[in-house]
């Protein structure tokens, strides 16, 4: 064989070169900027049939703040999923869209300058959570702390001083005038709880108990810890009457479950409990009845028209909507947070929204894609559970509002008015950067990270001994 066609030895082989997707990611956001911008403009035209004054003040926020946080990716995460940041700042961006249409056709004043606000801050708490964490598998040596922080969050709104009730549900606090939802901040704590613990029993969990009609049942110590802190939140959502998030809880503690035993028994479990558990809170609370009442006959007399309005907004807008600042989204309530998917139907149609129902999907779908990709079992739990939670959110707001369920008062992510959900959401997409980063990292650059965290570790306890 000729010098020219050898085989090369061991020693000048080299490995390939994982792109970090940074460039994609700048080229993504600064498309979604755009359309950002679009939207806006066909608003002020179709409303006020002037191009906005104000169009760089809005978009200048939004785009420092997005591509803020993509300098601190390429500074600090360099090989994080390249499709997240530009998603979920397309999202938002539809959101503040959304929200100032609906500020100009319903006189609501200036919310969408609140959110803009919110969303700076926001964006700037998911560059904290970054710059922070920088391994996210520190979070597993905070596991029942983050269970205490979870409760102390979820009983916040009940303390009679802070705790405000709004709309019949107890879910708020207010300190100076600034109005929050630690529940939105509840779920990120639970979620780290419930990887925590189960990356530690998992092998229990699956392997360990008895077999009752054909269902592998844990044993009460292995699963009583997870089972208590599962149902003192959810009753704690109860008696503020937020069944929505209870809902969600219930769904993030089934789905994680299942994926840290990989057994379908727990599925037919949660499938029963959930059905029991419905019944019995159909039965025992009124806002409860009234919600199924108007899922089964949302024309019913003497029951709120919200849900009507909603489909009837819906079947306005038909298949391509009838235009940006074209509809009359303002006069269902709660247009602009609990019922905006509403909106973006009547304007967007049935083709914008399966469009922006695609974009969760795609954001859902780069979670899961983390924690396959993550090589340890935290990471693997926590990016799955935090993807279920945006999943099971969705679902339900969108469930809720098309009746495939009963309503609840759940927001859109990204999308609804509410500075606590928009701060909660982004967190989980920094979180969901940083296991990615630590999932698509070159195996070189990994040893040696590890080798100085060895190297400053040894150091640190030399420096405690002398």
């Amino acid at each position: 064989m000729s010098a020219g066609t050898a085989n090369p030895s061991p020693s000048t082989v080299t490995s390939l070169r994982v792109r970090s997707g940074r460039t994609v990611e700048l080229a993504l956001t600064v498309f979604a900027l755009l359309i950002v911008g679009l939207a806006y403009v066909n608003v002020e035209l179709a409303v006020r049939e002037q191009l906005p004054p104000d169009l760089w003040w809005h978009l200048g926020i939004l785009g420092a703040a997005a591509l803020g946080l993509h300098l601190v990716l390429r500074w600090r995460a360099r090989y994080a999923d390249p499709l997240l940041l530009p998603v979920a700042t397309l999202l938002n961006g539809l959101g503040l869209v959304m929200i100032h249409r609906i500020d100009l056709g319903g006189g609501t004043g200036s919310v969408a300058t609140r959110q803009l606000l919110w969303t700076g801050l926001a964006v700037a708490a998911a560059a904290g959570t970054l710059l922070l964490v920088r391994d996210h598998r520190v979070l597993k040596r905070w596991t029942y702390l983050a269970m205490a922080l979870g409760f102390v969050l979820l009983l916040l709104p009940m303390l009679p001083v802070i705790g405000r009730e709004v709309n019949g549900s107890r879910l708020w606090i207010s300190v100076g005038g600034l109005s929050l939802q630690p529940g939105e901040l509840a779920k990120i704590a639970l979620t780290v709880f419930f990887a925590g613990y189960l990356v530690s029993t998992r092998d229990a969990l699956s392997l360990v108990g008895r077999r009752i009609l054909g269902l592998q049942l844990p044993r009460a110590r292995d699963l009583g810890p997870i089972l208590v802190a599962w149902m003192l939140s959810v009753m704690v959502l109860v008696l503020q009457r937020d069944l929505g998030s209870s809902l969600l809880f219930f769904g993030l503690f089934v789905a994680m479950l299942y994926v840290a035993t990989e057994r379908t028994s727990w599925i037919v479990i949660g499938l029963t409990l959930f059905v029991g558990g419905a019944i019995l809170a159909w039965q025992l609370f009124d806002h409860v009845q009234r919600r199924v009442t108007l899922w089964l006959d949302p024309f019913a007399p003497d029951q709120s028209d919200q849900v009507a309005k909603g489909l009837m907004g819906l079947a306005h807008g038909g298949i391509f909507g009838t235009g940006l600042g074209e509809g009359f989204p303002y006069i269902t309530y709660f247009s602009n947070s609990d019922y905006v998917v509403a909106s973006f139907g009547e304007e967007l149609g049935m083709v914008g929204l399966f469009a922006m129902l695609m974009l969760y999907a795609l954001l859902v779908e780069r979670g899961l894609r983390t924690a396959i990709g993550a090589r340890e079992g935290f990471g693997k739990l926590l990016a799955a559970g935090l993807s279920f939670t945006l999943a099971l959110q969705v679902f339900v707001i969108v469930g809720g509002i098309t009746r495939v369920i009963p309503l609840t008062g759940l927001t859109t992510p990204f999308l609804s008015a509410g500075g606590s959900s928009l701060l909660a959401n982004w967190i989980i997409v920094a979180l969901l950067l940083r296991i990615s980063d630590h999932a698509r990292r070159p195996v070189s650059e990994r040893r040696a990270e590890q080798q100085r965290s060895a190297k400053d570790e040894a150091t640190t306890r030399t420096r405690e001994v002398r």
